[in-house]
């Protein structure tokens, strides 16, 4: 690993590591289970890192019905309506003035299986469907603004290391420390998660947040990057450890069963969708990186944009057809939306609809719940298993003879970045304020008020409770990088010295 890459993460060293690597399904041996191949640093992942995309595809099939992660969830239908003009910034229809879009919202667990219990602390998912004039666009983010990685090839180890052991198909404290603690880009979601943010009320009760970086294009190309943040209407509020785990074994579907009935007696809850904002060129020479998912960006540098109002009021009518089919996936674009050079949204943007594929079907996007409402279909995608839609004796290629039209696009695309450099397996580029610890630092130190600092405490001192005493150590360093106050406090909450 490059000198760069350990340059701030304090003492804590990848134990174990082999720079051999480990081998491909076809025998080889891996260049890298830590980095994708991209084109610079900043730039895109490259298609022929069969590496990358036989790691990701392969996870996408490891559990089938059940999505592997997100199992755990529920949603219902509503409407985005649009209160303000952000036109400046982005020509998509399902933002512009006065535009009423309908939509479903999906929210769940990360790592507990169908019948986990709702409470568990966990990251909450908050996946958002929008039906447009223009076609389907997706938001899939969580309820908090960062998440545990920056780079997709290690998302399927992320995921298993917080799922059950081999031996006795139980979790294990270990296991999630272990690997948390060799991942000190972990510490900013760790933080949260370990925070009151990790047992909300209800997901009523939560906020919402796109987490990764996108692109707006407005009427005239210009391009902006942003990030969404959805407030709850109803307010932020939490759940102590011991009414989480009460409730836990009294109502294990206690979130589920909330946001159900709250819908049915007409009590509709609603989310003020607001935008960060980043001029273009500003990426280049912010003192982070714009783009690293574990990182946000700070309000006093981009203020919120207020956008308008996402309002849940039309409960499923089937559950399994309606939510358990949804398919949602960053890739569902439209036009005046597009990617950055966030890794973890690229890798995402591949995983999602290959493991919807994988899940339901070759033809998912044809079920009822996720066919674009403007009528458009994928004339040049046909057969399959379940084909419903078909085009008749239509010409199944392009480009073709008897007028069946086909995009044929040349040059640069509205919502593409330029890329140049060597191909590279590396962290991003580093910025004068790019590490591991300086946020989660903020976020615990300055962000949590005594109280909650004093949950938070309680609540990483118990889950470290039995774990093995190698990854004990490493991960009291962890929190001592994080802050050292609060490293110390939680060294002697489980008997050891700061």
């Amino acid at each position: 690993m490059a000198d760069h890459e350990n340059s701030d993460r304090g003492d804590l060293i990848h134990e174990g590591t082999d720079p051999s690597g480990s081998p491909m399904a076809h025998g080889a041996p891996a260049e890298s289970d830590r980095n994708s191949l991209s084109l610079s640093p900043n730039g895109p992942l490259l298609l022929h890192d069969t590496h990358l995309v036989d790691t990701l595809a392969h996870f996408n099939r490891e559990n089938v019905p059940e999505r592997r992660p997100h199992a755990k969830g529920a949603g219902a239908f509503g409407e985005f309506e649009v209160t303000a003009d952000v036109s400046a910034y982005t020509r998509a229809a399902v933002f512009q003035p006065g535009t009423s879009t309908p939509m479903l919202a999906r929210f769940s667990t990360v790592a507990g299986e169908l019948g986990s219990p709702d409470t568990w602390r966990d990251v909450r998912g908050f996946s958002l469907k929008f039906y447009t004039s223009e076609g389907n666009y997706d938001l899939v983010g969580n309820n908090t603004p960062v998440f545990f990685l920056r780079d997709p090839m290690k998302f399927p180890h992320f995921i298993r290391s917080q799922k059950r052991l081999a031996d006795s198909g139980l979790r294990d404290a270990t296991m999630q420390w272990d690997f948390w603690t060799h991942t000190p880009e972990s510490a900013h979601q760790v933080a949260y998660l370990m925070g009151d943010r990790g047992l909300p009320r209800t997901w009523r009760h939560m906020n919402g947040y796109g987490s990764h970086t996108y692109m707006w294009t407005n009427a005239d190309l210009e391009r902006f990057w942003v990030k969404y943040h959805f407030v709850s209407d109803q307010g932020v509020e939490s759940m102590s450890n011991d009414e989480a785990e009460r409730m836990a074994g009294t109502d294990s579907d206690y979130h589920r069963r909330d946001l159900f009935e709250s819908i049915g007696r007409g009590d509709h809850p609603s989310w003020k969708l607001m935008v960060q904002v980043m001029p273009y060129e500003d990426a280049k020479s912010y003192r982070f990186n714009p783009f690293d998912l574990t990182k946000t960006w700070s309000q006093s540098d981009y203020p919120r944009i207020p956008v308008g109002t996402m309002t849940l009021n039309q409960n499923p009518e089937n559950f399994f057809a309606q939510i358990e089919q949804a398919a949602f996936s960053p890739g569902n674009v439209v036009p005046g939306i597009g990617f950055s050079p966030d890794k973890m949204l690229l890798g995402r943007v591949f995983a999602y609809a290959d493991a919807h594929r994988a899940r339901i079907g070759t033809n998912f996007d044809q079920l009822p719940v996720n066919r674009p409402v403007n009528g458009a279909g994928r004339p040049y995608m046909f057969d399959g298993a379940m084909t419903y839609d078909h085009s008749g004796s239509a010409p199944v290629y392009a480009p073709n003879s008897d007028g069946r039209p086909y995009a044929d696009r040349e040059g640069p695309v509205p919502e593409g970045w330029e890329a140049d450099g060597e191909m590279v397996r590396s962290a991003y580029d580093l910025h004068s304020e790019d590490d591991d610890w300086s946020q989660a630092g903020t976020l615990v130190r300055d962000v949590f008020d005594d109280a909650e600092r004093d949950r938070f405490v309680d609540t990483v001192a118990g889950t470290l409770h039995g774990v093995r005493e190698d990854v004990l150590a490493r991960a009291l360093r962890y929190w001592h990088n994080v802050d050292p106050g609060t490293g110390d406090r939680i060294a002697a909450a489980v008997g050891r010295d700061g």
